[in-house]
């Protein structure tokens, strides 16, 4: 049976490690602007990289924003998830797949059309001008809000269907018996469903975290060229300044810090997880 698992052992190595491997090797060379990338085995780009306050900012922008982004998603996200896993109607199909949609749109066009309403000419500023709410244009667009805002539109669908799938799992008379032994919604929420809910919630966290650290598209139209993270500022090292050595670096780091947080995320959920069981 194990010789079954050659070929996509094989694949993945050619698809995921090897240009992993390859990035890494990128990562150690020097950047020389007449002849672009000189093949070297140094750790000059990764001590820029830690050290100049430029990058600093880069990174602790995109850690802050994702991390942000998760939490602030997971606070809408779960009473939607709760309502859709305990929902029991003709309709919950309906629901699922109106939920699901916003998902065939790239985020590319997404966030095109949050720009239409974000505009200082957009609807937004259109409709409050109309009310007479405003005398100028509000700078809705281009702005730490305006990423954070269109970040949560774009990954509140998987937390909701991630914790929507377990919540569904739980058994109801659970909660009906608490409240019939006198136990308090809040109680209830807070002793039986938030603790069996927890592994939806920890694998919910996990992927919207990752989505918000490479969060490209969104960061690029909605935030302007002044506002950086992560994904964009590769893009700029491999495309615009032709610093390849630089560009693998950062997305190097990209990987290695989006790893560590889910990581240590996960841990904290297991550890968790583990007390609400055992209390």
């Amino acid at each position: 049976m194990a010789i079954l698992l050659i070929p996509a052992c094989l694949l993945i190595l050619g698809l995921l490690v090897a240009p992993l491997i390859l990035m890494f090797r990128i990562s150690l060379n020097e950047f020389s602007p007449t002849r672009m990338m000189v093949e070297a085995f140094s750790a000059d780009n990764y001590m820029r990289a830690a050290t100049d306050p430029y990058y600093q900012q880069i990174v602790l922008t995109t850690l802050g924003i994702a991390l942000l982004c998760t939490a602030l998603t997971l606070i809408i996200a779960f009473p939607a998830a709760y309502w859709l896993g305990r929902i029991e109607s003709r309709w919950k199909s309906i629901v699922l797949i109106a939920t699901l949609f916003p998902q065939l749109v790239g985020n590319v066009v997404r966030s095109a059309g949050w720009m239409a309403f974000l505009d200082r000419d957009g609807l937004i500023n259109w409709g409050l001008a109309r009310l007479g709410l405003v005398s100028q244009p509000l700078q809705l667009i281009y702005t730490p809000q305006a990423v954070i805002f269109g970040i949560v539109a774009v990954v509140l669908p998987y937390m909701i269907i991630t914790i929507a799938s377990v919540i569904e799992s739980i058994p109801r008379q659970l909660e009906e018996a608490a409240t019939n032994l006198g136990a308090p919604p809040a109680v209830v929420f807070g002793r039986v469903v938030l603790p069996l809910a927890l592994p939806g919630v920890a694998a919910g966290c996990t992927l919207v975290f990752v989505l918000c650290m490479n969060t490209y598209a969104t960061a690029v139209l909605l935030g302007g060229p002044r506002f950086k993270m992560m994904a964009p500022a590769v893009y700029d090292q491999f495309i615009r300044s032709n610093n390849w050595p630089m560009g693998a670096t950062l997305a190097f780091m990209l990987l290695i810090f989006t790893m560590v947080f889910t990581v240590l995320g996960s841990a904290g959920f297991a550890r968790r997880y583990g007390k609400a069981l055992k209390s």
